[in-house]
């Protein structure tokens, strides 16, 4: 797949179901089979026949009656309704009521019916292949002026960080889709601040726990075992340049840094890394910014290019002074002052002007600037916790080779409290290097990238019934 595809949401197109009018409950059951399409509904449709049985069925369930709450699905040939009532066959009922207000919302002329939707581009054809069968067509249509199509983030392995994006907020179909260099900078922060070769190892075989869906009770969790082994494989990785295998215990040596021994070192590679990800950040917030409304309302845009403009030139500044280099410092800060005049007047021009807006100006202009600063020293909490991991774990071993020379009960004491230690320092640094991490990559990262809020692309499956199955036995109409 081609870097540009990976980073965007899938390409939908707006289609039309076409069908002669005696075939579109057969055109619709397929669609409903394929689960492709979302089709355009009426907001306030009086419920059907099917609903209203459905209804029923759970006023009777509700009030002591027969379990009702099934599975949708749909049979083939159109059911009687007045039997899966009497048979308290909900699954069909539920089926038959979504089928009904789908096909409430369709436009029908004479000895044709039509229905409108959204169709992923790549399954158009496949899905038009199934309602010619139906007589049918699946027609491409342009794009309603002023609405923009829902977003479907793509799937498979180079999204499975999908769901980090979508617990946030859903993109606007324009903006770009950063699930996997937004899962990459995850699983990185956390493992700067849970850096340990035996913690990180212990993480990569819970994920692949996960994938093979063990334990049972947690199966629903297994989408998110790329970010649980993510996260131990980056673990490892910072482990090995620190030097730690269950703590500080010597068994592995320092190839870059032991954060006890240079906290400031690791502070300053925080910060950096810090920087970094914001700039990224940045970028493809201005990127957003220009899908959205093109280069005038981006140029001007705190999160926008002005906003990165900004950023480069202080990056650029410090950069300069922490090196001794006034030639970049005063590149940096002129580049720093044209952002922040480029956001000035982008603030100023959304205010009704004059002295009032003048002053609101300065306000968010004051805001903007502190929020640069202080979302750059956030970063330093993965020094903070990743030196907090570290002296935890240095405490447990200390204390654990301190019992070994004092006999056997000192041997026994050593084991307890290592395998106590080391689970107790596991836990609960895990569970802060995860909550802090989702915390950088919400409040710092997205904050940046999102201003538009997407809608979800939602479309409509349901199952077909099994005829076998005596919970969802299709009913024939009765003749007559």
């Amino acid at each position: 797949m081609p870097w540009s595809e990976a980073v965007t949401p899938v390409r939908m197109r707006r289609v039309a179901v076409v069908v002669p009018r005696a075939a579109l409950r057969d055109a619709l059951v397929r669609i409903a089979e394929e689960g492709c399409v979302e089709l355009d509904r009426e907001e306030e449709a009086a419920p059907g026949a099917a609903a209203v049985r459905l209804q029923r069925l759970r006023g009777r369930s509700a009030t002591g009656g027969p379990e009702s709450a099934a599975t949708a699905v749909l049979s083939s040939a159109a059911p009687d309704l007045d039997l899966l009532e009497l048979h308290e066959n909900a699954a069909l009922l539920a089926g038959e009521a979504q089928l009904e207000e789908r096909a409430e919302g369709a436009v029908q002329q004479g000895e044709v019916a039509a229905l409108a939707g959204w169709c992923p581009a790549a399954e158009v054809p496949r899905v038009a292949g199934r309602l010619a069968a139906a007589g049918g067509a699946l027609l491409p249509l342009p794009a309603p002026r002023g609405a923009d199509p829902p977003t479907l983030l793509r799937r498979g392995r180079a999204a499975s960080f999908s769901p980090l994006v979508t617990t946030y907020g859903t993109p606007a179909y324009a903006d770009v889709d950063p699930s996997w260099p937004a899962g990459l900078a995850y699983v990185a922060m956390f493992g700067i601040m849970f850096g340990d070769v035996g913690h990180g190892a212990l993480l990569v075989l819970g994920a692949v726990a996960l994938r093979r869906g063990w334990p049972r009770r947690l199966a629903g969790l297994g989408r998110w075992w790329p970010f649980l082994g993510g996260a131990g494989v980056a673990s490892m990785v910072a482990g090995a340049a620190y030097g730690e295998f269950f703590g500080p215990t010597g068994l592995l040596p320092v190839l870059w840094l032991s954060p006890l021994e240079s906290p400031a070192r690791l502070l300053a590679a925080a910060m950096v890394f810090g920087a970094g990800l914001l700039a990224l950040a940045h970028a493809a917030g201005a990127v957003n910014r220009v899908r959205e409304g093109g280069w005038g309302p981006a140029l001007y845009a705190a999160s926008g290019c002005a906003g990165l403009l900004f950023y480069l030139g202080l990056a650029l500044a410090a950069a300069g002074l922490v090196l001794h280099r006034q030639p970049p410092a005063l590149a940096g800060a002129a580049l720093a002052v044209t952002g922040l005049a480029l956001v000035a007047f982008g603030l100023f021009r959304a205010t009704a002007g004059g002295g009032a807006g003048l002053a609101e100006t300065v306000v968010r202009l004051f805001d903007v600037v502190v929020r640069t600063g202080t979302n750059t020293l956030s970063f330093a909490r993965l020094a903070a916790f990743g030196l907090t991991h570290a002296a935890l774990a240095d405490l447990v071993w200390r204390g654990t080779t301190g019992l070994a020379g004092r006999g056997a009960a000192g041997v026994v004491g050593a084991a307890l409290l290592f395998v106590i230690g080391t689970a107790v320092t596991f836990g609960l640094e895990a569970l802060v290097a995860g909550v802090q991490a989702l915390r950088l990559e919400f409040y710092e990262l997205f904050s940046r990238l999102f201003e538009a809020e997407g809608r979800p692309f939602r479309p409509w499956h349901v199952p077909p019934a099994e005829p076998a199955d005596p919970a969802t036995k299709v009913i024939p109409c009765s003749p007559g």
